[in-house]
């Protein structure tokens, strides 16, 4: 794949080429890209992708997998974003081909570490489980032989001669003579098929798994898990010549943590509250990290300069004005004891900077879930970070407790963040506090939260009962279409630099 500044040049493939080019709505991506694509392009196709898996992710915690509303709620994703998921739709050339090309530009960014890796591969293989749970069986025999699966098919008369037995160990088959009668079983070697064995649904004999054609997904997700793991290992070791090029190495860096929904770095709520409103909504409409950094504010009266920054900016973003803000922090170091002379040479000038109005001018935004998460963890006397990720879970347990969340609400965002699902373990406390049954969206910035609450509380939907403790929300993510291929970098960069002045002067060399 190669990349340049300029427009892409379409390839001008049309009927039979386009087909040829990509058969089906789902592959095993056997066979890397080799066109020219432009850095926007680039860019563009790597973050719809990421929001893409991000969603599988989300959905995958929180329905159950191939159920009806996982089903529809991932479809209507993947139309969103333009990705192909159904065989026998028209002008599928296209939203093939992003599904090509985004996949390996994933694999680059996905290949650095075990943990990136086993990310990657769990919500490709997802992926891939939804897209065969809805290809038509009259296709299903030409993917597999298009990714290289050879299944040997057995006869009708070996099939009527172990019949019983098929029946007897294929759950799905529901015990029906003629359902097995109109179903293809292929005969394949034991070691392929161990998850339906690990979970007694397939009849072996001779050292051979006898596989109704409807629980073949079981094993052509292993097959894939295989491939991709190698893949990413092949890529991982090749890595190092990619990153030389200096166009890429930034993105690369950071594509796998980047936040790719609204910043809020626009004031448009500026003034919108006061300062006497912040107790009140700390406990309403303040997602955890937040409402544990206002706390200690209160309680301490001071604030390390890890958590100033995540407090002031999320402040900032949810409309507290420059005035504001220097007010509420002298107000508040004051009452420790702190001479004011001191805190208008000390505090007042990082304040001001935060805004733009100091140093370069460079006009901070709020932190994103991922930024808290994975960047600048607390140590001891911090209160910044994320309570989800970086709170001990009896100590958790202890706030959520304190915040009157349910016995068993508690244990299922506990069993969430045991699971490393720290922004949906967030996002379901937001549904428990709201008293909602799905918020509708998917979590991902701490100023998301708050506006995602007050508009709950201000009647804007629909409540099952009198909310008890809300957090905040967001309005809905919306990516910035960068301008030029610097431009975009930086924007995605920033989300996870805590030098962003310094950064933002890299990019714009």
């Amino acid at each position: 794949m190669q990349f340049s500044g300029g427009k892409r040049k379409k390839l001008r493939l049309t009927g039979d080429q386009r087909t040829a080019s990509y058969p089906h709505s789902l592959q095993f991506y056997l066979e890397p890209p080799s066109e020219s694509i432009s850095l926007i392009e680039f860019e563009s196709l790597a973050i719809d992708r990421v929001k893409l898996l991000k969603t599988v992710e989300n959905l995958g915690v929180s329905y159950v997998k191939g159920t009806e509303p996982y089903q529809s709620k991932l479809e209507n994703e993947i139309r969103k974003l333009k990705f192909s998921f159904r065989e026998n739709l028209e002008d599928e050339y296209e939203p093939r081909r992003k599904d090509h090309i985004s996949h390996f530009i994933l694999r680059l960014a996905y290949c650095q570490s075990e943990d990136l890796r086993r990310w990657f591969i769990q919500q490709e293989m997802d992926l891939l489980r939804f897209r065969f749970s809805i290809l038509p069986k009259d296709k299903i025999q030409n993917f597999l032989k298009d990714s290289h699966l050879h299944f040997e098919a057995i006869s009708d008369e070996e099939k009527s001669l172990r019949e019983p037995e098929i029946l007897a160990s294929s759950p799905s088959l529901n015990g029906s003579k003629m359902e097995l009668e109109s179903e293809s079983v292929c005969k394949i070697p034991f070691a392929d098929a161990l998850d339906l064995f690990r979970g007694r649904k397939v009849y072996l004999e001779g050292g051979f798994a006898y596989v109704p054609l409807r629980d073949i997904v079981a094993i052509v997700l292993n097959e894939f898990r295989a491939k991709l793991s190698k893949a990413l290992a092949l890529t991982a070791r090749s890595l190092p010549a990619v990153q030389s090029d200096e166009r890429l190495q930034p993105l690369l860096n950071h594509l796998s943590h980047s936040y790719t929904g609204q910043d809020y770095s626009t004031q448009k709520n500026a003034g919108k509250i006061s300062l006497d409103q912040i107790d009140s909504l700390s406990t309403k409409s303040f997602p955890p990290c937040m409402r544990q950094l206002h706390k200690a504010l209160r309680d301490n009266h001071h604030l390390r300069h890890g958590g100033r920054m995540q407090y002031g900016l999320f402040l900032k973003g949810i409309g507290l004005t420059l005035e504001q803000a220097l007010q509420f922090w002298k107000q508040e170091f004051i009452r420790g004891k702190m001479d004011p002379d001191k805190f208008d040479k000390g505090y007042s000038y990082n304040i001001r900077h935060s805004f733009g109005k100091e140093g370069k001018r460079t006009d901070y935004t709020p932190f994103s879930c991922l930024k808290i998460i994975l960047t600048n963890p607390p140590s001891q006397g911090d209160y910044h970070g994320c309570p989800f990720r970086h709170s001990d879970p009896e100590l958790l347990k202890q706030k959520l407790q304190s915040y009157k969340i349910s016995p068993g609400g508690i244990h299922q965002i506990l069993d969430l963040v045991k699971g490393s699902h720290y922004q949906v373990a967030c996002q379901k406390y937001f549904e428990m506090i709201h008293n909602v049954d799905d918020c509708g969206f998917s979590l991902s910035h701490p100023n998301q939260f708050f506006f995602e609450s007050q508009r709950i509380l201000s009647g804007n939907k629909d409540i099952r009962k009198e909310s008890i403790q809300p957090e905040t929300p967001q309005p809905k993510p919306s990516v910035q279409k960068a301008k030029d291929a610097s431009s975009a970098l930086a924007c995605l960069n920033s989300s996870l630099e805590m030098d962003m002045e310094g950064l933002e002067d890299y990019f714009s060399e």
